[in-house]
């Protein structure tokens, strides 16, 4: 078995752009996507500038974040260590693409499947070169063996000084760069001038460091250089995925205040406790489903979570945490009808247990998207459990305005405790010290083009207006459930707002 990887030459590197256009053809690439391509930075002032060019491609790596969160396997090793794709088993979820801390990943508008550079693995197999190795003309493009001492580019590696991109994410890329400057390999340190030159128009499409209209990239902010080239890479996960944490937050919270409904005593009320709570959890599970479904590609596919499953995907776990969790809402719709205050009672520590994980998986799921700093926070998984405490409370006040809810008091006082620990806890991950990735993600959410979606909607509409609402109804101990009813769905809408920018701030440092 052989382990191949690149050496990308930059000392050598021209930017002639032969290998895109190469790989373009042998792989009949459509427009607006690249499996490979030339990035161009400059460096300096002007006298003293100079443009640097490095390619950018799939890493191969070693411990390949892509492999482990793909649900179904559709990406896989092949016998010569190369980390290839097969259209027939991907479902178009998209995770493979936050996954990767390189950008190699791209939906083919095409085929509606995940594409990447695959080193032109079908060529390999019959003894031919990559296309992009064989157009360079300076050969800045080397392929071979690693585990072969004796390959030319386990030399060069060797004896010269070479890099790889993102080394701190310890995927162990088989991709290494020669005389590539540091700046070119780091998104971070470069940034797209929107001063109108070619090259440089900034749309939604390319992320990037934010430059002030006119501003020369300087080394405030750790910019040191402009990218003057790049390719446009699209957010993936958007408005479905931002809603989905809210609803199962829903169907999650709603069974937990019913199981704690339950241990204060009060299994016998058959609308408050065993019919209505299951309905609203299995409404908005399917709910959940529904935005998942329709957010894949190739959504006819979704079955294969099931019958073609990777239990290394948190996105497969998942699925079979939301099953598990819908049988017990189930079960306990049952208990309800049939008044059955003993199968209720024993169903209470399942429901808990069941909405903990329906509300929680997502932080091991976003933990897997190495190529998104923002979400690797431990704090995620506290602040899904903190939401779904707040969505229970939330639903609860909501339900009172129509049927007869149990202990008022203590559901007014879970929303209040799930809106505070919500709040503490975005206030501990925002101050807290991260890697330069965190923090250009969280300037870009408190600060720049989410910032009033954050603050309005997150903090204001989800946190301080909620919680100001319900210490009042507390506060005057008022039988009228209206002031309650306002703060809960203030709260609900307040939480899609915080998400929607979580999700879309994590996406928005560039990678490429």
């Amino acid at each position: 078995m052989t382990r191949l990887g690149f050496l990308l030459d930059s000392d050598n590197c021209i930017g002639c752009h032969a290998c895109t256009v190469a790989c373009k053809s042998e792989h009949d690439v459509p427009l607006g996507v690249n499996r490979t391509w030339v990035k161009y930075i400059e460096t300096g002032s002007f006298p003293d500038v100079a443009r640097k060019f490095s390619v950018m491609r799939c890493n191969q790596c070693e411990d390949a974040p892509c492999m482990k969160i793909c649900p179904t396997t559709a990406l896989y090793r092949t016998d010569n260590g190369v980390v290839d794709f097969d259209d027939d088993n991907c479902i178009g979820c998209k995770s493979c693409m936050n996954a990767c801390p390189y950008d190699a990943l791209y939906i083919n508008p095409a085929t509606n499947t995940a594409h990447k550079c695959n080193m032109c693995n079908h060529r390999l197999e019959v003894g031919l070169e990559p296309s992009c190795q064989i157009v360079c003309p300076t050969e800045a493009i080397k392929i071979g063996d690693l585990d072969d001492p004796a390959s030319e580019i386990s030399r060069i590696i060797a004896r010269d000084d070479v890099a790889v991109r993102a080394p701190e994410q310890n995927t162990k890329p088989k991709v290494f760069y020669r005389g590539a400057d540091q700046a070119s390999l780091d998104p971070t340190r470069t940034a797209i001038a929107n001063d109108g030159l070619i090259w440089a128009e900034t749309t939604p499409d390319h992320p990037t460091i934010p430059v002030t209209l006119g501003k020369t990239p300087t080394d405030e902010d750790g910019v040191i250089g402009r990218t003057t080239y790049t390719t446009a890479h699209k957010m993936t996960w958007k408005e479905k995925v931002s809603g989905y944490l809210v609803t199962k937050a829903v169907a999650a919270g709603v069974m937990l205040v019913a199981a704690l409904l339950i241990l204060l005593g009060h299994a016998d009320k058959q609308a408050a406790v065993g019919i209505i709570p299951p309905m609203v959890a299995g409404a908005f599970l399917g709910l959940t489903g529904l935005l998942l479904i329709t957010d894949l590609k190739q959504p006819t596919r979704f079955h294969y979570l099931i019958t073609k499953g990777n239990m290394t995907s948190w996105l497969v776990k998942g699925a079979y945490i939301l099953m598990a969790f819908t049988a017990v809402c189930g079960l306990w719709f049952l208990g309800g009808l049939l008044e059955s205050e003993t199968l209720l009672k024993v169903l209470a520590i399942p429901a808990v247990l069941g909405a903990a994980g329906t509300a929680g998986y997502t932080a091991f799921l976003f933990g897997q998207c190495e190529g998104r700093d923002l979400w690797q926070t431990p704090l995620l998984l506290p602040v899904l459990l903190a939401q779904a405490v707040t969505a229970g409370g939330a639903v609860y006040t909501i339900m009172d305005l129509v049927i007869d809810v149990p202990e008022v008091t203590a559901v007014r006082w879970v929303l209040l405790g799930g809106v505070l620990a919500t709040g503490a806890l975005i206030a501990v991950e925002l101050t807290s010290k991260g890697s330069r990735h965190v923090e250009l993600a969280i300037e870009t959410m408190t600060k720049g083009r989410y910032a009033k979606q954050f603050w309005w909607g997150g903090i204001v509409l989800g946190l301080l207006v909620p919680a100001a609402l319900v210490i009042v109804s507390l506060a005057t101990d008022t039988s009228n459930p209206l002031l309650a009813a306002i703060a809960g769905v203030s709260a609900l809408v307040g939480m899609f707002a915080y998400e929607d920018s979580f999700v879309r701030a994590g996406q928005s440092v560039p990678l490429s």
